[in-house]
């Protein structure tokens, strides 16, 4: 059993036998059918089935000569329809499956994102090698099993613009820095003790969610796993067609990176509103839009 599932609304699913039904009605009644040729006698296939406004289950396998479909894997997914990045996209299969992951060096984070590549089949049709770059617009979201409700960081307009300017500057020295400018190097180093001095100065009479606005770092064992604070942008209430749980479904604001969140209404604490922000664990999703490369 795939332990998202109740992310998006499947939270009574219990067993591989209660689950059968379902794949096979996605697999007689897909919303989206994708395939690819992997040889003359061999097509692999994705299903794909919609139980809400953009929230469903995918399941991908391949069809033999005979016509017989072996089922592969799974998994749900939640889709994000805002651009988060366009920044190159590597992508590698993962070692069990036919899956894939993607890394995306953003410069807003510092790090490298890491996400589960949601059009594998799209990916699969460009028939090139792991490891190679691609431009693509990508969209990210998550499915998170637990959260809360935080309260947000009020700013007023000077602060704002502050802010602006200081993530500006911090972008501008990270891209030189990237390309081995020792200046910038230099100037990234002394900003960082400058902001460690000052988080132990305000940790000493503030709380913490009120030094750290947003936040996002990599949790756990698995790659596509993140501890994530976001400020919500927007949000809504979502039914599942088929069992009617509702699903919490969060436009986030992540260190000036926009992230869709779904989560199950049966385990967040507190209600989401714009302008509070949400803390959890989710599992990172992606989808490359491979046909703007240039």
């Amino acid at each position: 059993m795939h332990r998202f599932l109740r992310a998006i609304g499947f939270s009574n699913i219990k067993s591989r036998q209660e689950l059968e039904p379902i794949l096979g009605k996605i697999m007689s009644q897909p919303d989206k059918k994708k395939k690819f040729q992997i040889t003359p006698n061999t097509n692999y296939t994705e299903f794909a089935m919609e139980f809400g406004s953009q929230i469903g289950i995918a399941l991908r396998g391949e069809y033999d000569e005979k016509g017989f479909f072996y089922m592969e894997h799974y998994f749900p997914y939640c889709e994000s329809r805002l651009i988060t990045s366009s920044e190159d996209i590597t992508v590698n299969k993962r070692v069990d499956t036919n899956a894939f992951t993607g890394m995306c060096d953003d410069l807003r984070l510092g790090i490298s994102m890491i996400f589960y590549l949601q059009n594998a089949v799209e990916y699969l049709e460009l028939q090139c090698e792991d490891n190679t770059p691609h431009k693509a617009k990508l969209t990210l979201s998550g499915l998170a099993l637990k959260g809360i409700i935080l309260l947000g960081v009020y700013h007023d307009v000077r602060m704002e613009k502050k802010h602006n300017r200081r993530y500006q500057r911090r972008n501008r020295l990270i891209a030189k820095a990237k390309n081995g400018d020792q200046n910038a190097i230099d100037d990234l180093t002394l900003e960082d003790f400058d902001i460690s001095a000052k988080i132990r100065s305000r940790i000493q009479t503030e709380d913490l969610y009120s030094v750290v606005e947003t936040s996002i770092i990599p949790y756990g064992s698995e790659s596509d796993h993140y501890s994530i604070l976001g400020t919500i942008v927007n949000w809504s209430v979502v039914n599942n067609t088929l069992t009617g749980e509702e699903i919490y479904q969060m436009l986030l604001n992540c260190n000036e990176i926009l992230i869709t969140v779904c989560i199950n209404k049966l385990d967040i604490l507190g209600e989401p509103m714009i302008g509070r922000r949400f803390k959890g664990i989710i599992w990172m999703q992606g989808h490359a839009d491979f046909q703007k490369i240039r």
